[in-house]
């Protein structure tokens, strides 16, 4: 069985290393210029050229951003990136602007193309526009069923990637001018303000706290709040139709965010690959979902599954956070040094998330600080401590529920 490519969102460094540790096959990233989140951490040039060698030695492929739309007084650099990405031999460009692609032809020959979302493509006949003008895959437009991308596999032999997990927008596949308005920040160039979670209340100008019945509390309304994707449930579906790769949207999240969802949607795959015929999810991968922060979730347009707007609130439901990552861990001593992450103090409960293998609940018996061997009744963020545990994993993270 061909299973699908595991795409997850790299925003630095650190999320790059936890995506690979938890099982991604490939990642997406971007530049310090183009990529659709600016305000990621994103990459400088020998930062991509430290996490390439970490992917070449782990097998996992590189995908650069460069799928803003930009104006003409951007062009004139774009060239010279192209250029050094080509050279450094990233393993595809995501690009959306038909101006880009005609650049990234010319001065980036031997990268792979792959369409953005936002180009928004919707239906066979664009795919074999794009196929005809060299690109070799497509990430198509969330506003497609399974049906209408079953007919787009049907018709292409260009590769298809689809979003499974993560943030939605109202826009047109993603195209909002909304922030633009409102703030000056462009959506299309990489700086959303996400005026969509915004509170919003409709009133008539004449009549001053007389509000439209638009379905508001006393809050406003969220008339543009989307709720989160999650597909995890249509593995069978995605595999059977032939989708070549399965995107988590991310790159703002934490590294919490990015190793949780990428572990869930790894078992997933791995266990439905061992025995098509008898797969069943298991809950406590759809438990390990609601344990990031999230907003309610629904399956997008994927399957018609009722509204996706959630009204009452553009908060994140956050149940669990994260205190510490395990940097190490000494079999003669039993125990792991860990980077503090959020206070944690002695006697707590704590839940293991690892890389691979079983989540665990261990108690914090001692707090020993790593530098000096003081013993402490609680480690803050920024401090390193040896915690006595069972043997566990390095990258692994601990989490306590949120009080």
């Amino acid at each position: 069985m061909k299973l699908p490519e595991l795409l997850a969102p790299a925003g630095n460094m650190e999320k790059a290393r936890v995506a690979m540790e938890y099982g991604a096959d490939a990642i997406y990233l971007a530049g310090k210029s183009f990529g659709m989140r600016a305000k990621a951490g994103n990459f400088s040039t020998e930062e991509l050229k430290e996490v390439l060698a970490l992917a070449r030695e782990k097998g996992v492929k590189v995908y650069v951003t460069v799928n803003t739309y930009p104006r003409n007084e951007e062009m004139d650099e774009l060239p010279g990136y192209l250029a050094e990405l080509d050279e450094l031999g990233v393993d595809a460009l995501i690009i959306a602007d038909v101006g880009v692609l005609a650049l990234a032809k010319q001065y980036a020959p031997s990268l792979a193309l792959h369409l953005s979302t936002q180009a928004n493509t919707v239906n066979y006949q664009a795919a074999r526009f794009w196929e005809g003008l060299g690109l070799s895959r497509l990430v198509m437009a969330r506003e497609l069923s399974r049906e209408e991308i079953a007919r787009v596999r049907q018709e292409t032999s260009l590769e298809l990637e689809v979003f499974v997990h993560g943030a939605m927008c109202v826009a047109y596949s993603g195209r909002c001018l909304l922030s633009n308005v409102l703030t000056g920040r462009d959506a299309n160039r990489g700086e959303c303000s996400q005026s969509c979670r915004w509170r919003y209340a409709v009133v008539e100008e004449k009549r001053p706290g007389e509000y439209m019945p638009i379905d508001e509390d006393e809050s406003g309304t969220h008339i543009f709040n989307s709720r989160d994707l999650r597909l995890i449930e249509y593995i069978p579906d995605l595999v059977k139709i032939g989708v070549d790769s399965l995107k988590i949207e991310g790159r703002m999240k934490s590294a919490y965010y990015v190793a949780t969802v990428v572990r869930a949607y790894r078992q997933a795959l791995d266990l439905y690959a061992q025995d098509p015929e008898n797969y069943q999810l298991p809950l406590d991968l759809l438990d390990e979902l609601e344990k990031v922060s999230h907003r309610p979730y629904w399956a997008g347009f994927f399957v018609p599954t009722g509204a996706g707007i959630y009204r009452p609130s553009s908060a994140y439901i956050q149940t669990h956070e994260v205190v510490g990552v395990v940097e190490s861990y000494d079999p003669a001593s039993g125990e792991a040094v860990v980077g503090v992450r959020n206070r944690l103090p002695l006697g707590a409960e704590v839940e293991v998330l690892q890389p691979q293998g079983p989540v665990f609940k261990t108690v914090v018996s001692r707090l020993i600080q790593a530098e000096t061997a003081d013993e402490l009744e609680a480690a803050h963020a920024n401090y390193r401590v040896r915690i006595p545990m069972e043997q566990v994993q390095p990258y692994s993270l601990l989490r306590m529920k949120v009080e």
